[in-house]
């Protein structure tokens, strides 16, 4: 059994303690005495019992191998990285430093606008750089050719207005991956727009008994209104996390003293940390912005299963209506600058910067029985 905060447990033992000595010497019978201590007892098994169970906000520890249903991810990506904005390659940067607690199973382009299955590759060219010291940390870091084979092009421009049109590699390879007789569910992250998984499910509507699907939405719901609304008329049934605003606290407020600021942090423990952190550097003016990583750092740390919990990616609220369909919390009081639901990720800002504070090292340094005991 486990004690949470141990300081409480011997404060509210010296207050029981003096309210037995009181009650003793005061009353000067013994009735008072054997009610302070029962007293005692209750509190007692009332703070022990407490000690076994979560304080709010406190979260599982991040995921690594082991069962498949708890441990490692199926993941997709969906993402129009190399078009408008550059948020994408840090949050691939990002990703990819985690991607041994992931069976990463696509890395799909999917704009529309200028970025193309190339720009994916680029990425994963520093990722290669990097791979010698990252895979002494774990074996379950993906080779870069695999991830390279992986990478397939979606749909570079956007749906007409039903909402769907032709098949894409992109399309072709969700369902395809989807099919597969695997009992865990196939998360699909959208950082892009969401194309190709309407298309998808146009062509193999089957697909929702088996995959999750997290959609950066605002700008990139954008992209593609046609596509988010054949989803949202045709498919209500579908496991689905619509992040409209929430994602933003990953850069907007929380903690941002010292070194956890957006700059101060890169320029602390971002630059010369190897190929990627060199590539990351001057991204977004060397500032964090990384929009999209709320959508897999909900797997990092939360409960993938039920998105009303916290989680380092948010927390969302049931639409109404819908059985697995999530939504920003409307509640002013988890809204920062105006975003909803954005203070139910920075107020995990400490903890999800340190915590790629030492991915990042893994960069420069290959693992030893020291730094991996930290780790």
């Amino acid at each position: 059994m486990k004690m949470h905060n141990g300081s409480h447990f011997i404060a509210a033992l010296s207050f029981c303690n003096v309210v037995a000595r009181d009650s003793n010497v005061k009353k000067g019978t013994l009735e008072p005495a054997k009610l302070a201590f029962a007293t005692i007892i209750v509190v007692m098994i009332t703070i022990m019992i407490a000690g076994d169970l979560p304080l709010r906000g406190e979260l599982p520890t991040v995921p690594t191998a082991g069962p498949p249903l708890r441990g490692r991810y199926r993941v997709i990506i969906s993402t129009d990285i190399g078009g408008g904005d550059e948020d994408d390659i840090q949050s691939m940067i990002h990703f990819l430093l985690y991607s041994d607690l992931f069976d990463t199973e696509g890395i799909i382009s999917s704009p529309p606008g200028k970025g193309r299955r190339r720009d994916i590759l680029e990425v994963i060219d520093k990722y290669e750089k990097d791979y010698p010291n990252l895979k002494t940390y774990s074996d379950k870091y993906s080779a870069p050719n695999y991830l390279r084979s992986i990478a397939k092009q979606g749909a570079i421009n956007p749906a007409p207005e039903k909402g769907y049109s032709s098949p894409t590699e992109g399309s072709k390879w969700i369902i395809h991956c989807a099919k597969k007789k695997d009992p865990r569910p196939l998360y699909v992250f959208v950082w892009g727009a969401i194309t190709d998984v309407a298309q998808a499910l146009h062509d193999d509507s089957s697909i929702k008994q088996k995959i999750r699907v997290h959609f950066i939405a605002s700008w990139n719901q954008k992209q593609d209104q046609n596509a988010f609304r054949y989803i949202d008329k045709n498919h209500a049934d579908l496991w689905f996390i619509h992040n409209n605003s929430t994602f933003r606290g990953w850069y907007i407020g929380g903690n941002q003293n010292e070194d956890l600021g957006n700059r101060s942090f890169v320029d602390k423990h971002v630059k010369d940390h190897g190929a990627l952190g060199k590539y990351f550097v001057p991204l977004k003016g060397g500032c964090i912005k990384m929009g999209d990583t709320p959508s897999y750092a909900f797997l990092l740390r939360g409960n993938p299963d039920d998105p009303t919990k916290d989680s380092w990616g948010g927390r969302f609220i049931k639409r109404k209506n819908r059985p697995n369909w999530w939504i920003d919390d409307p509640d002013p009081a988890f809204a920062e600058g105006g975003h909803y639901g954005a203070k139910t990720v920075n107020i995990w800002r400490r903890e999800y910067l340190r915590d790629w504070q030492k991915r990042m090292d893994r960069c420069i340094e290959k693992a030893t029985l020291n730094n991996t005991q930290k780790q």
